[in-house]
């Protein structure tokens, strides 16, 4: 006879594979008739040290949820995040350093990705591989190229992946594209997403030893070696290309997505980019003031404008986006709705019930909580997913078409079909990346 646990792994796996894009046949009630008491989701956490907390405090708010490990290449998390797991969840978890000995447990059902992002795609594919669901940070990749192969793993192994850009579970942003749809603002042309902040110089790194605390191999993880410097962790690696992605895509990305969300756009037809390393003299390899502008066919397109050392903001928010259209605009962040008709006039408004936070480090708040509900009753009951990594891929895409053209210095022309790169060779030499011994990505 089959036990009770194989029967929850077994209906999770088998319930997960209609998850994205559409509802399956079993509903919660069904659900809980086939599981019973073992309906519960049992989760590990990866990368602990800052946005996994947000992550771990959104699962430990979902009904029937356990958090039975985590895993963070700096030992310290045992302690820490491990009395963080037990306060929220009542139990302290296993801890591990090595993703590869914590996806061996068959009891996880799934994992929460929250590292730095070189380690990203890489982790997904092994999490999927391992027959276990995922929810990853944004951006869901490091370069285009590993967005398409979590495209392909998701398709070949039927697990849910969900990307963190967790205003697509926003109540008002979700009430936004509804009016959006029913033309409260007409025939939308051009969405404008920013992000203002007033980061500090990061320095110029010295070499020294690892610390004591760290598993520097194991943080490279698949990125090529290079020697560690006291300006790298925790937090700076986000301006360094061989882990980093950027501005753009550490943070841009939520606005890109939401300004393509609201405009119907999928893969653009142009992007082009400048800007530079403007307000400070360090280390910090990619770009503080950058503008991006995307084209799509049918006459729309965004722009988004980020500006990491000079935080003045706009509409007095540090962050957002506005949509336009042909009877009014909409302007839009992670707590407010207003609509404007042509003459300025306020035609609705709304606010969140639950605030969220905009431009500190870790963004907790009540969209973490509606996504990953979402995430969970994806893979339960095969609600539709907010984001599946088909999508997640597309908005961080237009990231990296961002970066890349700001590398090339010019303007990009694209496939509006899959967003390759047309005529660019040397553009196109961004599209993948070199990996480490061993750690190549194979679908």
């Amino acid at each position: 006879m089959k036990t009770n646990k194989f029967n929850r792994r077994e209906f999770i796996k088998k319930s997960s594979a209609g998850a994205v894009g559409f509802s399956v046949a079993a509903s919660a009630k069904s659900y809980a008739n086939i599981l019973g008491a073992n309906d519960r989701m049992n989760f590990a956490a990866v990368g602990v040290h800052g946005r996994g907390k947000a992550l771990i405090l959104a699962a430990s708010q979902q009904k029937n949820t356990s958090m039975s490990a985590i895993c963070d290449v700096d030992e310290r998390e045992s302690d820490i995040a491990g009395k963080f797991v037990k306060d929220k969840f009542g139990k302290k978890p296993k801890f591990y350093t090595d993703i590869r000995k914590l996806l061996e447990d068959k009891d996880i059902d799934a994992i929460l990705i929250a590292t730095p992002d070189h380690w990203h795609a890489p982790m997904s594919l092994m999490g999927v591989q391992a027959d276990k669901h995922v929810y990853v940070e944004k951006p869901c990749s490091h370069n285009p190229r590993e967005g398409e192969l979590l495209v392909e793993a998701r398709q070949k192994y039927g697990k849910v992946i969900q990307m963190g850009n967790q205003q697509r579970s926003g109540l008002i942003s979700i009430q936004a594209m509804k009016d959006i749809q029913e033309g409260l603002i007409g025939d939308v042309y051009y969405g404008k997403a920013w992000y203002a902040n007033d980061r500090k110089s990061i320095g110029t790194g010295k070499a020294v030893e690892v610390p004591s605390w760290l598993d520097w191999e194991l943080w490279q993880g698949p990125a090529p070696r290079e020697e560690y410097k006291d300006n790298f962790v925790h937090y700076n690696w986000h301006w360094f290309t061989n882990w980093g992605t950027g501005e753009i895509c550490n943070n841009g990305t939520h606005e890109i997505d939401i300004c393509r969300w609201a405009l119907g756009a999928s893969y653009p037809k142009t992007v082009a980019s400048s800007g530079g390393r403007f307000h400070f003299k360090d280390d910090w390899e990619f770009y503080d003031t950058q503008v991006a502008n995307f084209e799509f066919d049918g006459g729309k397109m965004l722009s988004w404008e980020g500006r990491s050392c000079n935080g003045l903001r706009q509409y007095k928010r540090g962050r957002g986006a506005t949509i336009h259209g042909t009877k009014g605009t909409i302007l839009l962040d992670r707590n407010n709705y207003i609509a404007y008709d042509n003459d300025q006039n306020v035609i609705k408004e709304m606010a969140a019930k639950d605030i969220s936070a905009t431009t500190d480090t870790t963004g907790v708040g009540g969209l973490d909580v509606y996504h990953m509900s979402n995430f969970i009753n994806a893979i339960k009951d095969g609600e539709k997913l907010h984001s599946p990594i088909e999508e997640g891929h597309i908005s961080t895409l237009l990231c990296h078409l961002g970066n890349i053209s700001q590398r090339v210095g010019r303007k990009l022309n694209l496939d509006a079909s899959n967003g390759h790169i047309l005529n660019d060779p040397e553009a196109m030499e961004h599209w993948g990346r070199e990996y480490a011994p061993g750690w190549d990505m194979k679908v």
